[in-house]
């Protein structure tokens, strides 16, 4: 490991498990300080221990981020606790079985569930986290990644949709933060070897899906890992405003031609 998070805080979302997990351990094992929020407190106290086995100095934050004044009160008690973050990964959202699920077929109150979590905790976290977010950009450079999704082109189903616009958002808060020298990417992960994967899409869909891609086999959440590791270091620090695809080439990001 080249320790090149060593004295830099990196806070993640969604870490109890899957792919928040695989990163939280990833910034640690290259020396970040963590901020670690989920909803799941027992997974987040797992993900601690573990990542505290790597040597990082690890703080937890327990909440639904699906919920406004949960993020507000959240992004306040993070504030308070780190002064200055170098990078906010925004990992938390959720498909809960809806990944397939006609947009027409998904209630009112489902839908505006799925947009905040998936779509507008992402922008209301990193507005309340922007001062820390300033403070290490003036020193060191910070950022945003925002977690999205193959999906995110598939907009006929909810997930997805919530996806498609957190996209588009990630291109404004690039412009809006990029005043302040803070980049905010996103990462639209293609099918992973994750629980989350297997449970919401099934054996059947996954091997569909793979057939469609350019390269052979399913990613691992290490891809994710080393994508995000990059975006947030000093090696990404004039890329912003971008997408960036980890998905073996597959053609559902094709929709818009």
């Amino acid at each position: 490991m080249s320790k090149r998070y060593e004295g830099k805080v990196v806070v993640v979302t969604g870490a109890a498990q899957g792919l928040g997990r695989a990163l939280a351990l990833g910034y640690a094992r290259e020396g970040a300080t963590l901020g670690l929020v989920d909803v799941k407190a027992d997974g987040l106290a797992e993900t601690k221990v573990l990542a505290e086995g790597l040597g990082a100095t690890v703080e937890t934050f327990v909440g639904d981020l699906s919920q406004e004044a949960t993020v507000e009160a959240l992004g306040a008690e993070v504030l308070a606790r780190f002064p200055l973050i170098d990078v906010l990964y925004n990992n938390a959202g959720a498909a809960y079985g809806e990944v397939n699920t006609p947009i027409d077929q998904v209630s009112w109150d489902k839908f505006q569930f799925f947009l905040g979590l998936n779509t507008l905790s992402p922008l209301f976290l990193a507005r309340a986290l922007r001062p820390a977010l300033k403070a290490a950009a003036k020193v060191r450079g910070s950022c945003v990644i925002n977690q999205s999704s193959m999906a995110s082109y598939q907009p006929a189903v909810v997930y997805g949709v919530t996806k498609s616009a957190l996209n588009q958002l990630t291109w404004g808060m690039a412009r809006m933060f990029g005043a302040d020298g803070i980049r905010v990417n996103a990462v639209a992960p293609g099918l992973m070897e994750t629980e989350a994967s297997a449970s919401s899409l099934g054996a059947e869909r996954q091997e569909a899906i793979r057939a469609l891609q350019m390269l052979p086999g399913e990613g691992s959440p290490e891809d994710i890992v080393n994508l995000g590791l990059f975006l947030g270091s000093d090696d990404a620090r004039f890329i912003t405003a971008e997408v960036m695809h980890c998905d073996a080439g597959h053609p559902f990001r094709a929709w818009r031609q």
